[in-house]
């Protein structure tokens, strides 16, 4: 059994109705609305940072037995805390308001201990430029039903990941076969102690976590077995970060897969999102990877993108091996931006020198920024993956000019992609963003994680396709 998997047995299927928790006594989940109970406005103030050279911390990793039965809580010590009472702007229908200074640093290089001998760069190839005609453009899939199966995260879910692992509020749900018959998560910013919706308000954060499932039925939900965890019911952040705003105040996962016994992860280091709305800063697109089965990672430190004067594409990376290549979809920081392609030789992924850009129909040794888009502007948060069953590659992604997370289909990853078709709208869903693609989503069925930020967690949705 993989290590990823050995932190607690399957528990048996619980009986769980749509949108209704595990447990008896689970109310049943009710998207929160769209004014908060609490609301956090930030102030940030200027401070000049002095800045050492930074070393990865050690990562700390431990393991317990959890309960088989998700409804016995396996450390009421730690996550029975007593909800705090309604305060008097609640009580009247209106939010409470909280004024929160935050710092916003400017950043000044300064001596500090030595972080460690960084391996030389992969030496410098020179890729042939291959041609590559895109191939005849499909229909626009046609979805014939949506539904919303499972809360996958935090309070009242199937997974109970508050109790379990101290989530109480999460986003994303990044998903990837990591060996046959399991299937690695990753999370995003992820809070604990104190979480209050909208978006991830609270102590404990953690900038990322990742769980571990054997579960192949998928119509009642997506069922953990485990998360990387560094303590008693905690999830570990996998991926570290600085938390300083304007010099990096998070790391963010943006895809995975596996190639062999080694797991890869494709993340975005974010300088601010302090920006305009529907925008943010990254510092570099990078990828990780992991030589034990998830527990801890490496962030390669040539495997990067840099973010040139903020305007330099595959920031928001999503990687998908086919073949002898694996092809990287990108977009700039922000998401505004259109869609680029790449793809490297399996063996060269971390030699940032030997990817080829599509451009101008062929595979080219050239920069990034000269990829030529294969989908338009705007999208954000790409899930992509080729359906064997099929033969068809698919791209879900959110679509801020719609305001709704949308499919599309191609004969080649460099298409013609067809139109785009939603999945979910803000109709449906309000504050909606996401649209994770499950692997093992099959024929006519797509499994999906959905986020929304007025709930901040992540919920597993299903679209019927037609034919």
């Amino acid at each position: 059994m993989h290590p990823g998997a050995a932190a607690a047995p399957k528990p048996e299927p619980a009986q769980v109705l749509p949108g209704v928790g595990p447990c008896p006594s689970d109310p049943e989940p009710v998207h929160e609305g769209l004014v908060p109970k609490t609301l956090e406005v930030p102030i940030p103030y200027p401070v000049v940072t002095v800045l050492p050279p930074r070393a990865e911390p050690a990562p700390v990793r431990t393991r317990m037995q959890l309960p088989l039965d998700p409804c016995v809580n396996p450390c009421p010590d730690l996550t029975d805390v007593p909800a705090p009472p309604p305060s008097a702007a609640n009580q009247l229908g209106v939010p409470e308001i909280r004024l929160s200074p935050q710092p916003f640093h400017f950043g000044v290089p300064g001596p500090g201990p030595d972080p460690g001998p960084v391996p030389p760069p992969p030496p410098r190839v020179e890729p042939p430029t291959e041609r590559a005609p895109q191939a005849p453009g499909r229909a626009a899939p046609r979805i014939t039903e949506v539904r919303e199966v499972a809360k996958l995260t935090g309070a009242h879910s199937i997974n109970r990941t508050d109790k379990r692992w101290q989530v109480d509020g999460t986003d994303l749900g990044i998903m990837w076969e990591s060996a046959p018959g399991e299937i690695i998560t990753a999370f995003g910013d992820t809070v604990g102690r104190g979480f209050h919706p909208p978006g991830g308000m609270g102590g404990d954060w953690r900038s990322n976590v990742l769980a571990f499932s054997t579960d192949r039925d998928l119509s009642d939900g997506v069922t953990y077995d485990a998360m990387v965890t560094d303590d008693r019911c905690h999830a570990a952040e996998v991926l570290s970060s600085r938390k300083l705003d304007n010099v990096e105040i998070t790391t963010i996962p943006t895809s995975g897969f596996a190639l062999g016994d080694r797991q890869y992860m494709s993340y975005m280091s974010i300088r601010t999102w302090n920006s305009v709305p529907g925008t943010f800063y990254t510092n570099y697109g990078g990828i990780a990877y992991s030589e034990d089965h998830g527990q801890t990672w490496t962030k390669d430190p040539h495997a990067r993108w840099d973010n040139i004067f903020g305007l330099a594409n595959f920031q928001v990376s999503a990687m998908v091996p086919h073949g002898e290549h694996v092809y990287m979809f990108g977009t700039p920081n922000t998401r505004l931006g259109a869609v680029g392609l790449a793809r490297v030789a399996t063996d060269q992924l971390l030699n940032t020198s030997a990817y080829q850009y599509w451009s101008e129909g062929s595979w080219r040794p050239v920069g990034s920024a000269q990829a030529t888009p294969i989908v338009d502007a705007p999208a954000a948060e790409l899930s992509v993956r080729y359906d064997a069953g099929r033969k068809v590659w698919q791209l879900s992604y959110l679509d801020t000019a719609q305001a709704a997370l949308v499919v599309r289909e191609a004969d080649s990853p460099q298409g013609v992609w067809s139109g785009g078709t939603p999945t979910v709208s803000v109709a449906d869903h309000a504050e909606l963003y996401g649209g994770f693609i499950h692997p093992w989503s099959s024929g006519r069925e797509l499994y999906f994680t959905l986020s929304t930020w007025n709930d901040y967690n992540v919920y597993l949705m299903r679209a019927t396709l037609g034919d």
